[in-house]
């Protein structure tokens, strides 16, 4: 079998809403590439991948893998992420990855967790991913820690999740330490808390939230301070557990943050970590130094969430449950639509492969949205409400 062609598009889909953090804002939309890689015997394996318009990026690699076996992934894995340290790309390279995945289940008729090691869960549970919202459902923006509880309790009564993360670093660090006790109070001892600024606080900062917050039994304070100096610093004066999908993100970091001590549990990423065999490779790693894991969510569309979906079956100690965008999404690009909640998670999907398909007509109109609305990240960090901001990291 040999890989003789590829397609890349790039799709945005609607959201309900325009979604804050602490660099921008999602301006009601959200944009990824999908990747289609075809076999001289007509099988078609499907990637996707976030940051803007990856499709120059993803046709550079196309003469690399052309003639390639999708079932050599080391050898597309040297090609493409080892071989020039200036084209290296673990985000490229995990969309081929997960293609080349789907191209072996096809082939062997089995679902992707299957080529991983087989599922240890037929479904994963999800969160509430709570962001400060502009233009939410029924108009108005979130202002006050109320309207994110009143969001979580929202998420828990119609998806059935049982945890929640609050994407911080927007409003001032008190206020969002108040969303965190609000939920504690509404939903319950035995809801999910988790609080994440992406290293926008300071060091000090940093502390005084997390010490606020040590009496509710939080899950986890993710990425509080900047580098991995930053989370050491938190990690020596906080008693809740420290997660990171910044600090390490990849495989260069990953042994310097556990010499220093900077963290407790790692976010898995299909595209950080090279992919689902990346992230399986983490697993071990993590296991080994009895770090915690746990999914991290990079505003993924059905192939992708599909792809996570299958990885998370197939690691035993996944203690937490997994992150996603998915619920903020007016739509998705699969035949059927969305993949639904069911009491707070998803289903492993039945395959074979990803056990997901394109759906071409919404391809077309998503593409078509794609092209009037434009690549955000060309303007990430644009804020509607406030023209002349932009983000200074450790400011607060």
């Amino acid at each position: 079998m040999k890989i003789v062609d590829m397609r890349v598009r790039t799709v945005a889909i609607p959201m309900n809403s325009m979604l804050r953090h602490n660099t921008g804002v999602h301006p009601g939309y959200m944009m990824r590439t999908v990747l289609e890689l075809i076999t001289d015997e007509g099988i078609v394996g499907l990637g996707e991948v976030g940051g803007g318009d990856q499709r120059g990026a993803l046709t550079k690699l196309k003469p690399r893998i052309l003639g390639m076996n999708p079932f050599d992934l080391e050898a597309i894995k040297l090609k493409v992420l080892r071989s020039i340290y200036y084209l290296s790309n673990s985000r490229l390279y995990g969309a081929i990855e997960i293609a080349c995945l789907d191209i072996q289940g096809k082939a062997a008729g089995v679902p992707v967790c299957q080529l991983l090691g087989g599922k240890v869960r037929d479904a994963v549970p999800m969160i509430a991913y709570l962001f400060w919202r502009y233009d939410r459902p029924g108009g108005g923006d979130d202002t006050t820690a109320e309207d994110q509880a009143d969001l979580c309790v929202e998420l828990h009564e119609t998806l059935g999740v049982n945890a929640m993360k609050l994407k911080a670093g927007v409003m001032p660090p008190m206020e969002e330490a108040r969303v965190l006790e609000l939920c504690r109070d509404r939903l319950g001892p035995d809801f999910g808390l988790r609080i994440d600024p992406n290293g926008t606080w300071s060091v000090p900062t940093a502390v005084r939230v997390g010490q606020r917050l040590e009496g509710l039994g939080v899950e986890y304070f993710e990425d509080p301070a900047w580098g991995l100096e930053g989370m050491r610093a938190v990690r020596q004066q906080v008693r809740i557990p420290l997660a990171t999908n910044m600090y390490p993100n990849k495989f260069d970091d990953l042994g310097p943050a556990i010499r220093i001590d900077a963290v407790d549990i790692i976010l898995t990423d299909l595209h950080y970590w090279e992919g689902p065999r990346g992230v399986k490779d983490l697993c071990a790693v993590c296991r080994t130094f009895n770090l915690a894991v746990a999914m991290h969510s990079g505003a993924e569309f059905g192939v992708e969430l599909a792809a996570m979906i299958h990885t998370a079956s197939t690691i035993p100690a996944m203690p937490f449950a997994g992150d996603a965008h998915y619920h903020y999404l007016e739509d998705d690009i699969i035949v059927g639509g969305k993949l639904p909640y069911e009491n707070g998670a998803i289903a492993v999907p039945s395959g074979p492969g990803l056990g997901v398909q394109l759906d071409e007509d919404k391809m077309k109109h998503y593409e078509k949205y794609f092209e009037e609305k434009g690549d955000y990240y060309a303007r990430f960090h644009e804020d509607p409400r406030r023209p002349d901001w932009y983000p200074m990291p450790g400011q607060t």
